[in-house]
């Protein structure tokens, strides 16, 4: 599916269109089990994901589960908000605090996740290697985990974390098959073998 892009409000700066970008998102009429990003300015439309990658999804939460505290939650359709990013994603897995999700509405701000997933599918690889992971960093994500079957034909995970000034440090990468460690507040030892390869 080709994104819809959203011309600037004429009149208003950088920034102030905010709201209008994200009333189009809210508007969106998208086909069921579609995503509806705004990925820098652009309000984009993806299709539902495959089975591998809502088994990758379903395998990584039941691990993460083992660990969280029992007053955070997993989430898969919880919009993240950047709105100095231009952005607005719904990441595959986000780790919150439920408290955060106190107030109404259909998004919290980005720098409340402990952390986010992305997997990438071959419509929205380009959009989590580069766009999301500057995304995530400037806004502070603490943990940012990047799964990649479509990665050069080596599917990699690769863990990014300790932002400063709106840049990630590479925590870790490895191929599937090996084990890639979230360190503490999760302490697991994920073994990547068993995620499916598309």
């Amino acid at each position: 599916m080709d994104p819809l892009t959203v011309d600037p409000v004429p009149g208003q700066g950088p920034g102030q269109d905010w709201d209008d970008l994200v009333r189009i998102w809210e508007e969106t009429d998208a086909p069921e089990g579609c995503k509806v990003e705004i990925i820098e300015e652009i309000v984009t439309v993806s299709p539902p994901p495959s089975t591998d990658h809502n088994v990758t999804a379903e395998l990584l939460q039941r691990s993460l589960y083992t660990v969280i505290p029992g007053e955070w939650g997993i989430y898969q359709t919880l919009g993240l908000s950047l709105p100095g990013r231009g952005g607005l994603y719904i990441p595959d897995l986000v780790v919150v605090p439920r408290e955060v999700l106190s107030g109404p509405g259909h998004q919290i701000p980005a720098e409340e996740a402990r952390l986010v997933v992305e997997i990438t599918s071959r419509a929205n690889a380009n959009h989590d290697r580069v766009s999301k992971v500057n995304g995530y960093a400037k806004a502070g994500v603490e943990l940012f985990l990047l799964l990649d079957p479509w990665h050069s034909g080596r599917p990699t995970a690769t863990l990014y974390g300790e932002p400063e000034d709106g840049t990630y440090r590479v925590l870790e990468t490895v191929e599937y098959g090996r084990e890639l460690t979230l360190p503490e507040p999760f302490g697991l030892v994920l073994d990547t073998g068993v995620f499916p390869i598309s």
